[in-house]
């Protein structure tokens, strides 16, 4: 399922190249991103994976967005010149809303969940966190708070604090946040993962797309993510943000170059 047909960035340019987030996609010639159930954001730091995410995210009015608007202007002038189209229903219908639950998940969100997952003490309220940030109502919150079942949650999930290393326990916090039938935006999911679990998590995301109706635009850089993801991949190192394959991209060849060059150590 498509919920976000296509995206695109203003292709205004301003003679003050320190505009932000004008300066980030200065020298890019951007056309129409066309997305697909999975489609994956590439990009060396500083390339402009996460700000491109985060622009999305603010021209949907997606829960998670980090809205620059109040403190830099200009920020919200790039949104206006941005434009997009969604997707279809099944029955071939054009969307105008985004799904419920479809949210901007950044690697700091998680990380900031498995920390309060880790401190017994206030565990119940970094749940309770993560259930409204998901878009839970106020009322039904405070009901939750004093039901059986986030007891039964809590004592899961002391288990797994002793069970579980801090990845494990990532890719159970990335598992619990997604939902059937939405689009996610993921920013650099890999973070704190180990290369097993970084494959895993993508054929996790893989089957999100399979039996839960899922869209994923996910921005890494990581060669087991973009090896494993079964989708379309943007090198926003390009200046045409161009359609590549993983096995080109400069990360990944960088990886296959060393261990090319240090294969006699693994003989």
């Amino acid at each position: 399922m498509i919920y976000l047909r296509a995206f695109k960035l203003s292709e205004r340019k301003i003679p003050n190249t320190n505009v932000y987030p004008y300066n980030i996609f200065t020298k890019k010639e951007c056309d129409w991103l066309v997305f697909e159930p999975i489609s994956i954001l590439y990009g060396n730091n500083a390339s402009g994976k996460s700000t491109l995410l985060n622009i999305i995210a603010n021209k949907l009015k997606m829960t998670g967005a980090e809205c620059g608007a109040d403190i830099n202007p200009w920020f919200q002038i790039f949104l206006e010149e941005c434009d997009f189209t969604l997707g279809e229903k099944e029955n071939g219908k054009p969307l105008f809303d985004l799904p419920k639950h479809s949210r901007y998940i950044k690697s700091e969100d998680v990380m900031y969940v498995v920390k309060k997952i880790q401190q017994a003490m206030i565990l119940k309220e970094s749940y309770l966190f993560q259930k409204a940030s998901e878009g839970m109502e106020e009322d039904a919150v405070k009901r939750f708070a004093n039901s059986y079942e986030l007891k039964k949650k809590m004592d899961i999930m002391l288990f797994n604090q002793e069970k579980y290393s801090n990845g494990e326990t990532t890719l159970q916090v990335l598992e619990d946040s997604i939902y059937p039938d939405c689009l996610y935006l993921l920013d650099e999911p890999e973070m704190s993962l180990s290369p097993q679990n970084q494959v895993l998590l993508a054929e996790k995301i893989n089957e999100a797309t399979r039996y839960l109706s899922c869209q994923f635009i996910v921005a890494t850089h990581s060669p087991f993510m973009l090896g494993t993801l079964q989708g379309k991949i943007f090198n926003l190192d390009s200046k045409e943000l161009s359609v590549s394959r993983w096995s080109d991209l400069e990360n990944v060849r960088y990886f296959y170059d060393f261990f090319k060059k240090n294969e006699e150590a693994f003989k």
